[in-house]
């Protein structure tokens, strides 16, 4: 089968990953061995791993401290038939993670989990992924491995440090930016943009439970040329 020149799945992939705020999450019942597939709000930390925000009332949730092992389906939820979208489907082991940045990165991506994030039964889960499989249409079904899809951050603790305060700031003095990457860079329509994640290889963009992914042109690992890089893509923008 002729391959598509212009499809790159690692950056489809990516952008899948990034984008998403619920899937479908598949767990093995310890009775049996049987798969539960159950719906969940997802969102990711700063190299890109999925987080959950479970109850330990939930069946699922008794299921992965039973056995870690779990898969989560995103997809892009496109319009029509959703089976001519793409969706990729992560295996992985899946644990709790009491990260004080895994809280805070999925409730940047689910403002409305503050009312019950802290209630005791509640916690933060995240799942180490061990492959993944693309389904991104026709003749574009690749199998991807985690450094395929995941952001390396090993030299980026700068930005890592200051991921939550650049973006407070962005939201707070520049959420005329974010709206400007959103709708001239990306195409979307006009609405409340804001910045819900910053990363070496793009920012997250938000409105309502709609994300969208901007990649930077080059990587970036602190500060300094984030500023810089940020600065560039608004004047890009401001250009069209």
């Amino acid at each position: 089968m002729k391959q598509d020149a212009n499809f790159d799945p690692k950056r489809a992939a990516r952008k899948l990953l990034r984008e998403g705020r619920s899937g479908a999450l598949a767990t093995l019942m310890p009775s049996a061995g049987d798969p539960y597939c159950s719906l969940v709000n997802v969102a990711t930390d700063i190299a890109g791993a999925p987080l959950l925000l479970l109850s330990m009332l939930a069946l699922h949730t008794k299921n992965l401290l039973a056995d870690g092992r779990v898969s989560l389906m995103l997809d892009e939820r496109k319009e029509g038939d959703p089976l001519q979208g793409a969706r990729i489907m992560l295996s992985g082991i899946c644990a709790k993670t009491s990260e004080p940045s895994a809280a805070s990165a999925y409730l940047r991506r689910h403002p409305e989990a503050e009312q019950f994030a802290s209630f005791r039964d509640f916690g933060f889960y995240r799942i180490e992924i061990t492959r993944a499989h693309l389904v991104a249409g026709f003749g574009r079904i690749v199998d991807l491995a985690p450094a395929d899809i995941l952001t390396d951050v090993s030299d980026a603790q700068q930005l890592i440090d200051a991921e939550a305060g650049v973006i407070e700031h962005m939201n707070a003095d520049h959420a005329e930016a974010c709206l400007l990457y959103a709708t001239k860079l990306l195409g979307a329509s006009d609405g409340d943009w804001r910045c819900a994640g910053i990363d070496p290889d793009g920012i997250e963009l938000q409105n309502g439970r709609t994300a969208l992914r901007l990649p930077f042109p080059q990587r970036i690992t602190a500060p300094g040329p984030l500023r810089a890089v940020l600065k560039q893509l608004a004047e890009q923008a401001r250009s069209r």
